[in-house]
């Protein structure tokens, strides 16, 4: 069990992450890829990521093991701020402390160490270094290129696609937490969190493989919902760094695996959400406006009539999703930035 104990101070200080961790959402994920569990909801990710997947994933694979510790740089605090602001973190990793968490990589520590104890507390048995693991521990700092190449080709095949549904379950946990916020502060709050987290003030006990106490000492704790993090929660190693617990969003997913719905790629859901929420025709008719296009040329993009080319773009322009200029005898319809923002979905970069 891990117990995280809290002062007054660290009550005051509780806050919750303003958008899912790139960083976080990365890791966690390469962690289901290999996990054959969960299949309603993550069976056709996995099938379609492997697709994808046509970049090198080796040295992934040694930094972060099936089962046990992986090093906390992998997951800097910067990450919360976005994927290139967190990248950039890891970037200036120092070399020392990728040393020290390497070498504890490669002591082949247990199931224990994966949430942040040695093998030496843990009971977890030693293990051979792998190969690629020796040689990154070996060459330092001069590898982080190729770590950071692996990461992103990873990333562009594994979370990006599923970006907008991923901010769409951390936004309804976080709008769920907030609500427990307003109603009842800091307290009612850590109550609300996910079975697998109980507030038994002034401690919040996790399920956890190991025993472990961490102590806020007046620095709070961010708390960072994942939609990648399954079943019980997971804190970094160094009880130094900034503390975090990252809990899975588990209501969301909950109700996304019993209604039998998966996680599915940015363009499809921005396709059915758009074709849903505006009907089939509005949605081919408001993407066809692209840069811009005059009524005609709208018509022939869309595959509509002159006339149902005009209807449709008048109804989206009172709606404010389209804006129209008229040049002499023509018209140019142009998209707006809420209609822009209805095409993207609602996505921001990860």
């Amino acid at each position: 069990m891990l117990r995280i104990h809290f002062t007054g101070v660290d009550l005051a200080r509780v806050r919750m992450a303003g958008r899912p961790d790139a960083l976080w959402e990365t890791i966690l994920s390469f962690h289901r890829l290999r996990d054959r569990r969960d299949a309603r909801l993550f069976g056709e990710w996995r099938t379609e990521t492997r697709s994808r997947l046509n970049s090198e994933t080796r040295l992934l694979g040694a930094l972060i093991p099936s089962r046990g510790y992986f090093p906390d740089f992998l997951t800097p605090v910067e990450g919360q701020y976005g994927w290139d602001v967190g990248l950039d973190a890891l970037r200036g990793i120092r070399p020392e402390r990728m040393r020290c968490e390497l070498a504890l990589l490669g002591a082949g520590t247990g199931v224990g160490a994966a949430f942040g104890m040695p093998s030496a507390v843990s009971g977890g048995a030693h293990a051979p270094v792998p190969r690629r693991l020796r040689d990154f521990m070996e060459g330092g700092t001069k590898h982080l290129p190729r770590l950071l190449g692996e990461l992103r080709g990873y990333h562009r095949a594994a979370v990006e696609p599923y970006w907008t549904h991923i901010q769409a379950q951390i936004e309804a946990e976080r709008a769920a937490r907030g609500r427990a916020l307003l109603d009842g502060g800091a307290d009612e709050l850590l109550a609300s969190l996910p079975p697998m987290l109980r507030w038994r003030a002034p401690v919040l006990e996790c399920d956890y493989p190991v025993d472990r106490d961490v102590r806020l000492r007046g620095r709070g704790l961010l708390l960072q919902p994942s939609f990648f993090c399954r079943r019980t929660a997971v804190t970094l190693h160094d009880p130094e760094l900034p503390p975090v617990l990252v809990y899975p969003a588990a209501a969301q997913l909950a109700s996304a695996s019993a209604a039998g719905e998966s996680i599915r790629p940015l363009e499809e859901q921005r396709q059915r959400t758009l074709g849903k929420l505006v009907g089939h025709t509005r949605s081919v008719v408001l993407r066809a406006i692209g840069d811009g296009a005059t009524t005609s040329e709208l018509a022939r993009r869309a595959g509509v009539s002159l006339a149902s080319a005009s209807q449709h773009a008048c109804v989206m322009r009172e709606a404010g999703l389209v804006t129209t200029l008229r040049r002499g005898n023509a018209v140019l319809h142009t998209v707006t930035p809420l209609g822009a923002a209805l095409l993207k979905g609602g996505a921001v970069a990860s």
